[in-house]
């Protein structure tokens, strides 16, 4: 809706094709909006810390949450403050007035125009996802005197469980349809689990060859058990 085309009523039913050939992603943030969304994310994060200190047996009740924060919006860092004094975004103030309780999903920001911005706010392992106007943003928010070191951490990648074939709940196995060195197919029905007198088809991920199995039938499986392994 901010598009100048869009406000100016110059539409058309082919309005997205026209202004969007590739298919519409959402607005691009301009720079404003980065410097916004910063401080949206440090505000939050500062309720955050604020809420979990007052939590009782939390160590650093006494502490006052970190007024210097480091904020990364698409692989670029902003120093943002936040005080009672107001919010500043690489040594800008910036003039918003910022309704935000933790928990809440929704964040309504107003500027000095007095135009509201509403953003949509999901906590992440290391900050925010904030989307508006169409675009999701993944946000890191780390202490000022925390962030430099966040370039020595070691991402963790999640483990490939493709070879796998793993109970999504529990049950009880009632059928096993192949057996150790078969072949199989991606997609190819490979077990049948009931659960809440409902039977579930398991499939496999990938095509393989089964190497081992590690269940049979009539056995009562718990979320995530490893039923069979492929190769």
């Amino acid at each position: 809706m901010q598009h100048p085309r869009f406000r100016s009523g110059a539409l058309s039913t082919g309005f997205i094709a026209e202004e969007y050939p590739d298919g519409f992603q959402g607005a691009p943030a301009s720079e404003n909006l980065t410097r916004t969304l910063a401080a949206v994310a440090a505000f939050a994060a500062t309720a955050e810390a604020d809420r979990a200190r007052r939590i009782d047996g939390q160590l650093g009740h006494r502490l006052q949450p970190p007024a210097d924060w480091t904020v990364r919006i698409g692989g670029q860092d902003h120093a943002v403050n936040v005080s009672t004094d107001g919010i500043s975004v690489d040594g800008a103030e910036l003039d918003l007035a910022i309704a935000y309780t933790p928990g809440d999903r929704m964040i309504a920001v107003e500027d000095e125009a007095g135009e509201t911005l509403h953003v949509r706010i999901a906590k992440t392992r290391t900050g925010f996802r904030l989307t508006t106007r169409g675009a999701s943003h993944t946000v890191r928010v780390l202490p000022a005197r925390a962030a430099p070191y966040a370039q020595h951490l070691i991402e963790k990648v999640p483990p490939d469980l493709s070879k796998f074939l793993i109970a999504p709940m529990p049950g009880l196995l009632v059928r096993l349809d192949v057996a150790q060195g078969d072949q199989v197919e991606a997609g190819q029905p490979l077990a049948v689990v009931e659960a809440m007198k409902m039977e579930n088809i398991l499939r496999a991920a990938k095509s393989g060859t089964v190497k081992s199995i590690s269940a049979t039938t009539g056995d009562s499986l718990a979320v995530d058990a490893v039923i069979l392994e492929l190769e």
